[in-house]
């Protein structure tokens, strides 16, 4: 059970990570006003993201 949870922990940072670069690459080409609706939601998935970690990590 703890490898399958180290998996899923690196696929969370994976996550994370490639759709910070996304948001970033992305924000840069669209209107400000699309580009805060991009960046708010990307906050929301983070958080959710983060929130899947620390369950995992519950004893």
């Amino acid at each position: 059970m703890t490898r399958k949870k180290n998996e899923i922990e690196g696929l969370v940072d994976d996550m994370i990570a490639s759709s910070d670069e996304f948001v970033k690459n992305l924000t840069s080409v669209l209107p400000e006003s699309l580009a805060s609706s991009v960046k708010m939601f990307q906050e929301s998935n983070v958080s959710n993201l983060k929130m899947i970690k620390e369950f995992l990590n519950k004893p």
